[in-house]
């Protein structure tokens, strides 16, 4: 197979044709360290690419999401790799679907085995999954006038390679589908408000995401200070360059670790609650506003999108670790409060939930804060600017931790892949969930990135018809309609 850099030689596993770790841009290190993506250099003869390639600087998960969500390592500088498997590669005009990992922008891989394109290339999907820098790489602003958000770049040049590159795997250059889960769904919303990826993609597909996401240049500039006085550098590019990369990924940790843990709104102003510590930043150019704001004003109307959200999305974080029985009723006014939640407000959560806890209850909260709501903004923005919209809820409920972490963040990724049954593929599925389930969502996944249309009406603000994925599964007029309410003036 012929790229624009040299000839690349995979390796076919079952229905698809699969190349691993083709470089889309140049190693990000030396004279390149903390500069936008660079060409890569071309090769000679063939190269094989059949594993995956090198993943960016990252810290483990914590524990016990590390147990959750697998987290795959593999050393090297060639980081900015990505990975395609398809139906055919002497095929023509396939669509196209590049998946955008989440990880809160400083986790994840395209080597996640939920991630394996296998089932949607068995459907006649071109299937590709991306590296991207991550963390103080990828997402540290230092205010110099250089490349800001340079994980966003990397994600567009990735976009411009499968442009460039995509017809030789089969793929239509002209029908390709942008998605991801959590930082990529964040990142998928973020991909439709900039101007540099106008044209990349027809189609997004937005997990669990949010157009609200995003850090002031005032509070990244606090979170770049407080990595270089804990280093003891100063806040430059070269400063930061001369770091042993080792020693940089640990602070990068530990810096997270105290913004979540001491949470300061003086300091740290927006990332009390985002708490993602390596954010994009509105920079004015890579990303010139909150993504949510360049929907709302008319961004990317001519792009169909599929958005949702899980039912219990929070729980990812509050159960597992044991948080979820912690809460008590004064803990759960203060922090819905801090969301903007007034007591009357929480009321309406609890004639919602009249069993729940107080820690059940937090789960709710913070999920449409965090992301229900962010969701229906921009489907609402777009009902209003005519662009088509599909939303869903995945509800099922995963049987891990005694039922308590329901449909959980990051839950409804193996059923859209249709990677249940992959070795570690699913761990917060349980160990047998529901293949029926898996079935439907990965149709309408492969629906939409095919025709654009899943399944189920586009969403308007009459009716706001929802597909809710379940067993069984329904279209559900407006669900938890009085909890969407207590949100009117909030979240904008």
């Amino acid at each position: 197979m012929r790229t624009t850099a040299g000839r690349v030689r995979g390796v076919v596993r079952g229905p698809a044709t699969v190349f691993l770790g083709i470089p889309y841009a140049a190693p990000p290190f030396g004279d390149r360290r903390f500069a936008a993506p660079e060409p890569v250099e071309p090769w000679e003869g063939l190269r094989d690419c059949v594993e995956f390639g090198p993943t960016a600087l990252k810290p483990p998960y914590p524990a016990p999401i590390a147990a959750l969500l697998p987290e795959p390592v593999v050393p090297g500088e060639e980081v900015l790799n990505l990975n395609v498997w398809t139906p055919d590669p002497g095929a023509a005009g396939l669509p196209v679907l590049v998946w955008v990992h989440g990880g809160a922008f400083a986790n994840g891989s395209g080597a996640v085995p939920q991630y394996d394109g296998t089932a949607f290339a068995r459907d006649g999907v071109v299937t590709v999954t991306i590296n991207y820098r991550l963390g103080v790489d990828g997402f540290l602003y230092f205010g110099d006038g250089g490349p800001e958000n340079r994980g966003l770049l990397d994600q567009v040049a990735a976009l411009e390679w499968v442009r460039d590159n995509i017809a030789a795997f089969g793929g239509d250059p002209a029908q390709v589908t942008v998605a991801g889960e959590s930082a990529g769904g964040m990142s998928v919303l973020s991909l439709m408000s900039m101007p540099r990826a106008a044209g990349l993609f027809s189609r997004a597909v937005a997990q669990s995401g949010s157009g609200h996401i995003a850090l002031t240049p005032g509070t990244a500039t606090a979170v770049a200070d407080a990595l270089a006085e804990q280093l003891g550098v100063p806040r430059t590019r070269a400063g930061l360059a001369g770091v042993p990369t080792a020693e940089l990924v640990a602070a990068q940790a530990a810096l997270a670790r105290q913004i979540q843990s001491q949470p300061d709104p003086a300091r740290w102003a927006e990332l009390t609650l985002n708490t993602m510590a390596f954010e994009p930043t509105v920079d004015g150019d890579v990303l010139p506003g909150l993504p949510v704001h360049g929907l709302q004003q008319g961004a990317a109307t001519d792009v169909d999108l599929l958005i949702g959200t899980n039912t219990d999305e929070m729980a990812l974080f509050i159960v597992p670790p044991g948080l979820v029985d912690l809460v008590d009723e004064g803990l759960l006014g203060m922090l819905s409060g801090g969301y903007g939640v007034a007591p009357e407000a929480l009321q309406v959560y609890r004639d919602a939930q009249p069993s729940a806890s107080p820690g059940q209850l937090l789960i709710a909260v913070g999920t449409d804060w965090m992301f229900r709501i962010p969701s229906l903004r921009v489907a609402e923005a777009r009902a209003q600017a005519a662009g088509r919209t599909h939303v869903y809820e995945f509800a099922w409920p995963s049987p891990q931790f005694g039922g308590q972490i329901g449909a959980c963040h990051a839950l409804e990724i193996g059923f859209a892949f249709d990677t249940l049954g992959a070795e570690g593929g699913a761990p917060l599925a349980g160990d047998a969930p529901p293949q029926q389930l898996a079935d439907v969502v990965h149709r309408a996944w492969v629906d939409f990135v095919t025709t654009g249309d899943p399944g189920w009406p586009v969403y308007d603000l009459d009716t706001r018809p929802v597909q809710v994925f379940g067993t069984p599964s329904a279209v559900v007029p407006d669900p938890h309609g009085d909890t969407r309410r207590v949100w009117e003036g909030l979240r904008s």
